[in-house]
């Protein structure tokens, strides 16, 4: 069983907020956690929306709730009854202890839209990304098997790679066919997963709605666009958009776009073991998306992230501001990684209080200027998490 370094920030939660709404992909290990955690409550009320049954008890939610009010409630695939929302708020108006909803939610448009209508100032949002290097063994081994297979449980966890790479196959199909359509998008299935596959072999570039729309058939910009929406709000995209100070130089504008989870890039350009992997073109922007996911997971409260790249091409991987700090990251798949002028430059630049090169190594190193070489499972102690 792998331990997930949310559940403490999940029970943390839970012990200062009425509702907590945990959101992340399907089969990502939202239920399986809900549950663990739900186990320590005397008394816990377990429900899962895709059922019939379970459905069928929340006929009259007000009256559910009130009958409840003194356990812990979970509701698993919330954004299939979207109109809970309005019941829950009445609810935890009449008794605002804590702890009392724990709501699920593989994310969509939809739902987000609702968090943000009827809870305000009463439900905290919580996100369970896949599983993360730092809930691994701290290894080479154990990092390029997550690397490959992704962080989805049940392909990481698989017998062996060509069962690994079968069942993300199967969950992009799944995805495609019957969870986008739960969530309320109508899209084909076909033309979303072209996008998705060319989104794929886009890994970490500059997003050009206009371009990609020519090479998928002559689809509209604003077609592509929606196309995006819909796999950031799904999770299954990162739209990672650029730091703009005012320097007096041209700055590229456009957010540069990753699938953020590994194994499944992999599995959309059919890539199934380490030695494919690592005589593909994708591999340093595998590698790169891989490493943004682990920094984004690490993020301070309140840390915003992004990239900074000029017209000239001086260029940060990854910036991140913390209230009056900022790092940049720069991602090298080299273990003896190399670093160009326009690192430095981005440096001066942005007035970094410190810079990192990422890469997969063993042991952290220092370079020249203060800059340090460090491993995956070095990121928290950089970006100041314990």
């Amino acid at each position: 069983m792998i331990i997930r370094h949310a559940q403490a920030r999940l029970v943390q939660r839970m012990s200062r907020s009425p509702a907590v709404l945990l959101l992340g992909p399907r089969q990502v290990g939202k239920s399986t956690l809900a549950r663990a955690v739900a186990a320590g409550q005397p008394g816990a009320v377990v429900l899962d929306l895709e059922r019939a049954s379970d459905r069928a008890q929340l006929a009259e939610p007000e009256l559910f709730f009130a009958r409840h009010r003194e356990h812990l409630v979970v509701l698993d695939e919330v954004q299939l009854m979207p109109g809970l929302f309005s019941a829950l708020r009445p609810e935890i108006d009449a008794q605002r202890r804590p702890g009392r909803f724990l709501l699920l939610g593989s994310a969509s448009g939809e739902l987000l839209r609702q968090k943000s209508e009827s809870l305000a100032g009463r439900i905290s949002y919580l996100e369970l990304p896949p599983v993360l290097a730092l809930e691994q063994p701290d290894d080479l081994a154990a990092l390029q098997r997550l690397w490959l297979r992704g962080g989805f449980p049940l392909s990481l966890l698989a017998p062996d790679e060509a069962a690994s790479f079968e069942w993300r196959r199967d969950f992009i199909e799944s995805f495609l066919l019957r969870d986008l359509a739960q969530m309320g998008v109508r899209v084909a299935a076909e033309s979303l997963h072209r996008f998705w596959r060319m989104q794929a072999h886009l890994q970490g570039q500059r997003f050009n709605a206009s371009a990609l729309g020519m090479s998928l058939g002559g689809l509209a910009h604003t077609t592509v666009a929606r196309y995006l929406d819909t796999l950031v709000d799904a999770l299954m995209l990162r739209r990672l958009e650029p730091v703009l100070p005012k320097l007096g130089k041209r700055l590229v504008k456009s957010p540069k776009v990753y699938v953020r989870d590994s194994g499944l890039v992999h599995a959309l350009l059919g890539i199934a073991d380490l030695d494919a992997l690592q005589g593909h073109p994708i591999v340093g922007a595998s590698w790169e998306g891989f490493v943004i996911e682990q920094i984004a997971a690490a993020l301070p409260p309140g840390a915003q992230i992004g990239y900074y790249r000029t017209a000239a091409g001086t260029e940060m991987d990854v910036v991140v501001s913390h209230g009056q700090r900022t790092l940049g990251f720069e991602v090298k798949f080299s273990t003896a990684p190399t670093v160009t002028k326009g690192f430095w430059t981005a440096i001066d630049d942005l007035k970094l209080d410190a810079a990192f090169v990422v890469a997969p190594i063993a042991r952290a190193f220092p370079l020249r200027g203060g800059v340090e070489v460090i491993g995956v499972h070095g990121l928290p102690a950089a970006l100041g998490r314990p």
